[in-house]
């Protein structure tokens, strides 16, 4: 049961990395906008983030939906998220009016139409996600677990197969 849970929370955080990275990659511009909502980066690195993060979101989305070195992608993506929630948070906070940009568009928006507490709730469970597979990250369908059959282990995901591709 526990590892069912766990393909879920993978093929489901998997999903999301994929979709956020894939509407930002798809429209850097907005993606660009989006970062500059937030007030906190130099000019200098909004750049940088605005091509780097839908990159880094679409591979942690492809390294889980694979289930490869899913401790390393689930530690990833909790790292990234705490991130997140903390820019939301900080936007919260000083009075911004933004759209988080965490799938697409983003920005600046109309005073009252920001969605803060449902963004870090929404963001939080994520980060529980990524959480269990940090813990757990021994799950159904994975290369981790090809990877240690290929290594003499069982293939079991109940078993111990503890090695360089689950991450440890």
């Amino acid at each position: 049961m526990l590892n069912t849970v766990g393909t879920l929370a993978r093929l489901g955080l998997a999903a999301v990395w994929l979709v956020s990275g894939a509407l930002k990659l798809a429209d850097p511009g907005q993606t660009l906008i989006a970062v500059q909502a937030y007030e906190v980066l130099p000019d200098a690195l909004e750049d940088v983030v605005a091509i780097a993060l839908p990159l880094v979101e679409l591979v942690l989305g492809l390294l889980l939906l694979a289930g490869l070195a899913t401790r390393w992608a689930a530690a990833a993506a909790l790292g990234l998220l705490v991130v997140l929630i903390a820019g939301i948070a900080q936007s919260w906070a000083r009075g911004l009016s933004i759209d988080c940009g965490c799938f697409g568009g983003g920005g600046q928006v109309a005073a009252g139409q920001t969605a803060y507490p449902q963004e870090i709730l929404r963001d939080t469970g994520f980060a529980l996600l990524a959480g269990w597979l940090l813990a757990r990250p021994r799950t159904w369908l994975s290369l981790d677990g090809w990877l240690a059959r290929g290594r003499g282990n069982s293939g079991e995901p109940g078993h111990d197969y503890s090695g360089i591709a689950e991450g440890n």
